[in-house]
């Protein structure tokens, strides 16, 4: 006799919401990921830089805001992230609310961390699947950038920069950013 097959419900908004307040998790399509250890210091200063370069950029050309991780992103009932940092234009103001963002920001960029590298391709099709108009993951070891225009293509980076290269992007018009820059310590 062939054991029974047990399908779970996928986690939802509100048992995100019942998980034990100091500790951090992502619910992606429907499953808890908890988020510890902390990122390593090297992953906090490309953060940071990243951060620090487009809130420069934002105080000249106030075209929305910036935030950095730990903030809520609800996609949809079963899938809350908290990218490293997020963009959100003015034409999108709207989707921020107290407890963080509802709905797809323009922009999410995750640096890449041994312990989420796995969970960093899942998250990048329901970026897609939820609107994100741009992704930048960040190879810290590879000193790089895979940029992802989703609507150019869902899956596949559309450039890979090299530390050595700069690149813009659409959502940020005016801006050259220096990859050099996401890694300087």
């Amino acid at each position: 006799m062939e054991p029974a097959h047990v399908r779970a419900e996928p986690l939802t908004v509100e048992d995100y919401r019942a998980t034990p307040e100091g500790t951090r998790y992502q619910l992606v399509e429907g499953d808890l990921y908890l988020m510890s250890p902390a990122p390593n210091r090297f992953h906090q200063i490309i953060v940071l830089n990243i951060a620090e370069m487009l809130r420069g950029f934002l105080r000249n050309f106030p075209i929305g805001e910036v935030y950095i991780s730990p903030i809520d992103v609800f996609l949809d009932d079963n899938n809350v992230v908290q990218p490293d940092v997020a963009f959100v234009s003015n034409a999108r103001l709207p989707i921020l609310k107290d407890d963080g963002i509802h709905g797809a920001p323009d922009l999410v960029v995750e640096v890449l961390s041994p312990s989420t590298a796995a969970l960093e391709k899942t998250k990048l099709r329901v970026y897609a699947r939820h609107g994100v108009k741009e992704h930048w993951l960040v190879d810290p070891t590879l000193r790089q950038i895979h940029v992802y225009e989703f609507a150019k293509h869902p899956t596949k980076a559309v450039r890979l920069i090299d530390e050595d290269e700069s690149f813009t992007s659409e959502c940020l018009p005016g801006l050259t950013i220096q990859a050099a820059d996401f890694f300087r310590r």
